[in-house]
């Protein structure tokens, strides 16, 4: 007998007017409500839809006992009348008193948990037995997250006093199913290794204790086999396609096996690319933004990326939804392709607001400031991705979402909307750093970078190390001016050691005051202006060499004073500041001693650094500085000004300062570097990540080849092996690094040979570094 569903809801009405037996009609003078433990009576009274002093019927009696089960408070409700007392009767639902978990080893009870709270099962709430089988298939779901295929969970409900149960979970979590073999069948151009690489998926290796690679997960398949898609459809195949996917399970639920069957079909050549549509650019500039061209083999990489450019430079016109799709004509026979981009530019649109949320601290005008995009200005889709640039490089928020929704009932308006997560910008830190050159540095740096929320920064610093002692204070306005203009202050006191260096033995105190402006030239250059005044002492030993006491006596004496004249350009094109993948940085600085006082002399530094990423994973670094200095007038150049070169951060295996002429100390016979006027450093090296750690943001290896020289100085005569001029004091290098950005700093570790030795260099094998000193 088949029942229509209109019939359900007569059915339902049904149940509750049994629950009020056929009640008569009466007026209720008073309600008692009878059978609660737990359950205020006002609770009851709250939803019961009958007050008194009205007149109860059946059907609203059936309403008051629907209201009342909707609370799912009560598994009973019945309706009674004893005189003009309307008698609530209910049999509560039992409460859960406690959640237990035997047997869980992967996961803490606590989490668990917290786990079961989100589906509505928690400690304290009402007892729901249709919840136990939705909560094992919840824990069930977390051990096949890791494998676990073997898992089992059963939920036991013991009854306590007091209408109360404790729910126990046995659980059984079983051993970890590993992927045994990935078997691809149909591919006949590459070998299975090559088509294995494409997949993060693997079988069981040394790494995959911390990896978790050879777990199966059905999300991380399909990941895989897109990326299979992709390295097939880059290299010409079209009409590969993957025809079927087998994972098998063994009965003890420990060893899985993955069979992919696929279809590489043939190699196709592209042999035309026309562009159709409405061309709103000059349609010679969008054909220089296509990658994919007649006669090369077909790349959907290139393809997909070519759509995205064109669709990119129609947004940075206000195009904001334009749509560009790339239609092939395929000629099975020739296994030849001719694509088609057609362009739907859509209707222009204009930003009506941007609108900023997250920003519970930070002034709103600190983020505004920011962006390039601006309101009732034409969308621009190149403003808005570089507005998200330079608020992610304030390095104030954990994330910075940017969407742009069209205006409800506008065709031609889109909303910017700004969302930020704010992370803590002031610190105190308190920390030690190892330098194969400095040893121990101690250091405590007070650092608030966004002042007040109002994007000033504040700085006192105190580093110690075996050379250099500095102490510092510093405070800059990054927009001292409307329009970018910034301004600093700065005091100082820095000590330089030089015994444990090698070069000749001095020291010196430096104290000075300045003041500094950053001027923005464009989105990418800055030029930086500053004045110093700077007091340095100069302390000599007995054993000091004589080059540096002739110093002190040509000059006003070891007490100097200074007002040093600072600017340079830097031009800063990099993707990331701290593993840059692609960009280029410039620098080109400049410090004058200005004439009057007691050192007159000039110094010129320029760095040239060039990323390109070869691959997604591989970058090559290209790196070159100059630098130049001289005094003018009747002054020596300081010493202590000079240009060195060696060590882990200009040309790795020589020792920090040792590389150029050299001289010997006539009281101790022991030889050192004089340093020079003249300055060349070049570097190449090419970074990839840490074999088995994918995706590593902190982890990062390189292998280099250094080269530099330093010159412009005389060295000592009777030392074998000196250098005076450029080609004579040039020292090569070569080996390999790693940097770790750690929660204790940046960590650099090298392993270098040198190449061209020579009798009596100083050289090391080994160098590292660990603080924020490099």
């Amino acid at each position: 007998m088949k029942l229509k569903l209109r019939h359900i809801p007569l059915l339902v009405l049904g149940l509750y007017a049994t629950s009020s037996s056929a009640m008569e009609p009466f007026v209720v003078k008073d309600i008692r409500v009878e059978g609660i433990q737990r359950t205020e009576a006002g609770t009851v009274f709250n939803y019961l839809p009958v007050k008194v002093g009205e007149t109860i019927d059946d059907q609203r009696a059936a309403q008051a006992i629907k209201a009342l089960y909707g609370t799912g408070f009560f598994k009973d409700v019945r309706l009674e009348q004893e005189g003009g007392v309307l008698v609530v009767t209910v049999q509560e639902r039992p409460a859960i008193a406690q959640i237990e978990f035997t047997g869980n080893k992967a996961f803490p009870s606590d989490k668990m948990k917290e786990g079961l709270k989100q589906i509505g099962l928690s400690e304290g709430m009402i007892f729901d037995r249709s919840m136990l089988d939705k909560a094992e298939q919840e824990i069930k779901r977390q051990y096949l997250s890791q494998g676990k295929y073997g898992a089992t969970v059963k939920a036991v409900v013991n009854p306590l006093e007091r209408n109360r149960v404790a729910v126990r979970f046995d659980i059984e979590e079983g051993a970890v199913s590993k992927i045994r073999s990935i078997n691809i069948v149909g591919n006949q151009v590459f070998e299975d290794s090559d088509l294995l690489e494409q997949f993060t998926l693997t079988t069981p290796n040394w790494m995959s204790w911390w990896t978790k690679d050879d777990q199966y997960s059905k999300q991380r398949l399909t990941a895989d086999l897109e990326a299979l898609r992709s390295f097939y459809m880059n290299q010409g195949y079209l009409e590969f396609n993957v025809e079927s996917t087998q994972v098998s399970i063994t009965p003890d639920k420990r060893d899985i096996y993955i069979t992919v069957n696929i279809s590489e079909g043939e190699k196709y050549t592209v042999t035309d690319v026309k562009m159709a549509g409405e061309m709103l650019v000059p349609e010679d500039e969008l054909r220089t933004l296509i990658t994919l061209q007649p006669g090369e083999i077909f790349n959907r990489e290139k393809l997909t990326s070519s759509s995205k450019a064109i669709g990119d430079r129609l947004g940075n016109d206000g195009y904001a939804f334009a749509n560009v799709n790339a239609v092939p004509e395929v000629d099975k026979e020739k296994h030849t392709v001719a694509f088609t981009f057609f362009v739907d530019p859509g209707r222009r649109v204009y930003v009506r607001r941007i609108n900023l949320t997250g920003n519970t601290r930070t002034r709103d005008e600190v983020l505004r400031r920011e962006m390039r995009q601006l309101e009732s200005g034409w969308y621009a889709a190149d403003k808005i991705n570089r507005s998200k640039q330079r608020l992610e490089r304030l390095n104030y928020f954990e994330e910075v979402n940017i969407e742009t929704p069209a205006v409800p009932g506008t065709a031609d308006q889109v909303d910017v909307n700004l969302d930020v997560t704010e992370k803590s910008t002031g610190s105190v830190m308190f920390g030690a750093g190892l330098s194969s050159s400095e040893g121990v540095v101690f250091g405590v740096t007070v650092n608030q970078a966004n002042f007040l929320g109002t994007g000033n920064r504040v700085s006192a610093q105190v580093n110690t190390g075996k050379v250099n002692t500095t102490y510092s204070l510093s405070y800059t306005d990054p927009y001292f001016t409307p329009d970018g203009v910034s301004r600093g202050f700065d005091l100082y006191r820095k000590d330089v050691d030089s015994s444990s260096l090698d070069v000749g033995s001095y020291s010196t105190a430096s104290y000075g005051a300045g003041v500094r402006f950053g001027i923005p030239l464009n989105e990418r250059d800055t030029f930086s202006m500053g004045l110093t005044l700077d007091y340095t002492s100069i302390d000599l030993e007995s054993d000091s060499p004589d080059r540096y006491k002739d110093y002190c006596d040509s000059t006003s004496g070891c007490d100097n004073t200074t007002l040093r004249l600072d600017s340079g350009w830097t031009h800063d094109t990099r993707d990331n500041i701290l593993f840059p993948n692609k960009g280029v940085l410039q620098k080109l600085s400049g410090e004058v001693g200005l004439p009057g006082l007691d050192q007159e002399y000039y110094k010129i530094n320029y760095q040239h650094t060039w990323y390109k990423d070869v691959t997604k994973n591989v970058t090559l670094m290209l790196n070159g500085e100059l630098g130049y200095g001289a005094s003018y007038g009747s002054q020596d150049f300081p010493f202590f000004k000079s240009f060195y070169a060696g060590g882990v951060n200009s040309v790795r295996g020589y020792e920090t300062s040792a590389i150029g002429p050299r001289d010997i100390d006539s009281s101790t016979g022991d030889d050192f570097a004089v340093g020079g006027t003249k300055r060349v450093v070049a570097n190449a090296e090419l970074f990839f990540p840490v074999p088995f750690i994918k995706d590593s943001k902190q982890f990062r290896l390189s292998a280099f080849l250094d080269a530099g020289s330093v010159w412009g100085q005389s060295g000592g005569t009777n030392i074998e092996g000196n250098c005076d001029g450029a080609s004579d004091c040039l020292r090569y290098s070569t080996g390999v690094g790693v940097s770790w950005y750690s929660p204790f700093g940046p960590i650099k570790l090298v392993l270098a040979k040198p190449l061209n030795e020579q009798e009596g260099d100083k050289t090391e094998v080994l160098q590292f570094q660990l603080g924020s000193q490099f």
